[in-house]
Formats: structure tokens, C-alpha cells, sequence
């Protein structure tokens, strides 16, 4: 069993959701991202989702976009954040790790090597947000030779039709992208979720687990009444541009709690 998926099986015993809180890669620095990764696993987090920093984030709103100029700005690399995941996973061998970019820096990397590195440095599943469904085979036989889940992205327009096709080879998680449009933007609501949540469990037996655009305590807790695991990203970039690192952690504790509490409630 993976980690993400014996992560995914203890909280389904617990009867509760996941929190995946998002940490860009050398975002403003190395040593921050670091700092980050280690202590998001020590307030609440069950999963870290790793954004690795490209030129040309097509999916992703202002703030994600603005994180990733830094870290680039700083000096991150695909080397370097396999370097800094095997730095996190050294002290940490529990909390699943999954990176999230694009397709393309993966290709120049070249898959094979990157899929062998990954594995190597304690990476546990990738989301190459770009990957198209008909194209999925460049990355799905490297990933899993080398133990890592593929997660796809499924949205509010994929169809019943489709929805097979796009899970085709998927493992970890299905991510849900909870709104049509860019990360950070509006929310999901409860009547959005009850509508499209069935619709993806009917499809597939893995976790679902919500992100682009759950940004408060409570709204992590009404992804967590209907989904798997809530993903926040923007607001915990935009409170580290804001504040720092120990005021990112304070809203990782309080996103714990609201996602812990929601079925509770």
C-alpha cells in the first residue's frame, strides 16, 4: 500500500476527510519551503501537495503565479525541489508527498530519470496539471515502475462520458477542480458539492479530494462533510506573502480543525 493510500484508509477509519495544504518550492526561499513542509506535517496536515515553480503556470491564478516567480526568482529547480523533498522526507517518513506542475519541465528533465528521482527523493505522487488524458502514457509507465501515483484532475465540466476515460490508469486520489477557471479564485458551495461529488464516486474507488478555491477553516470543513480531503493553496501563499511562515502554520492548525470537526458537526 502507498503512503497516500494508507493515509486515505486510516482517516476513512477515523471518519474523517484529509487536509493537503500547498507549499511552492523555494517559495520566497529554500530554507522557508523547508520550514514549511516540516511544520504544515507537525500542525495538521495528512498529505503536502509541492507546487514545482515553471514560467508558464496556465492553471494557475495571480498568487500561485507570483509564488512560482519567486521560487524560480530564487533558485528552484526540479533538481532542487527533489532535493528538498528528500531533505523533508529524511526526518519524516509518514506524510505523503505530491508534486504538482507541468508537463513540460518534466519532459526536459526527461520522464524516466524524473520518475526514478522522484522515487528516490520520497516523492509519492505527481499532478501534471497539462497532461492530457490521449497523452497520459508519456508519464503513467514511469510512474509506476517506480511506485508513484498519478493523480488526475477531474472538473465540474467532464462528463459521465468522459469521466472513465480521464480516471483511466489514475491512483492516490482523484482532484477534484471544484469551479471552472483559475486556482484562488470563487468557491464551491454545498449544493455544488452534494451535485458533483455522487457523480464522481460512481466512477471511480479512490478518494476524492477538493481544491481551487477553499480558503477558510469552514470552507475546508464543507469540502470534508461530502469529499475526501479539502486542498488549500492561494490563501496559505498569500497569508506567507503577507505575514511569514509561523502565521502560514497558525491557518494549517485552524484548517485541521475545521476539516477534523465537520463530520463531528
Amino acid at each position: 500500500m502507498s503512503r497516500i493510500s494508507g493515509v486515505f484508509a486510516g482517516l476513512k477509519a477515523e471518519g474523517r476527510a484529509a487536509l493537503i495544504p500547498f507549499v511552492e518550492a523555494f517559495d520566497p526561499d529554500r530554507e522557508t519551503s523547508l520550514a514549511l513542509l516540516k511544520g504544515m506535517a507537525e500542525n495538521g496536515a495528512d498529505i503536502i501537495e509541492v507546487g514545482m515553480p515553471f514560467t508558464d503556470p496556465m492553471a494557475d491564478g495571480p498568487t500561485i503565479q507570483a509564488a512560482g516567480r519567486r521560487g524560480l526568482l530564487a533558485g528552484a529547480t526540479l533538481k532542487g525541489t527533489l532535493a528538498l523533498v528528500a531533505e523533508f522526507r529524511a526526518g519524516n517518513a509518514h506524510t505523503p508527498i505530491v508534486l504538482m506542475g507541468y508537463l513540460n519541465p518534466i519532459c526536459s528533465y526527461g520522464v524516466a530519470s524524473f520518475c526514478q528521482d522522484a522515487a528516490k527523493a520520497g516523492v509519492d505522487g505527481l499532478i501534471i496539471v497539462d497532461l492530457p488524458t490521449e497523452e497520459a502514457d508519456l508519464v503513467l509507465p514511469d510512474a509506476g515502475t517506480n511506485g508513484l501515483d498519478v493523480i488526475r484532475l477531474i472538473a465540474p465540466t467532464t462528463s459521465d462520458e468522459r469521466l472513465p476515460k480521464v480516471l483511466a490508469g489514475s491512483s492516490g486520489f482523484v482532484y477534484y477542480v471544484s469551479i471552472t477557471g483559475i486556482t484562488g479564485t470563487r468557491t464551491a458551495s454545498a449544493e455544488d458539492l452534494a451535485r458533483d461529488i455522487p457523480r464522481i464516486r460512481a466512477a471511480t474507488d479512490l478518494p476524492i479530494a477538493v481544491g481551487f478555491g477553499v480558503r477558510t477553516p469552514e470552507q475546508a470543513a464543507t469540502v470534508a462533510k461530502f469529499a475526501d480531503g479539502a486542498i488549500v493553496a492561494s490563501a496559505l501563499i498569500e497569508t506567507l506573502a503577507r505575514e511569514d511562515a509561523d502565521a502560514v502554520l497558525r491557518d494549517v492548525k485552524r484548517l485541521s480543525a475545521g476539516v477534523k470537526g465537520a463530520r463531528a458537526a
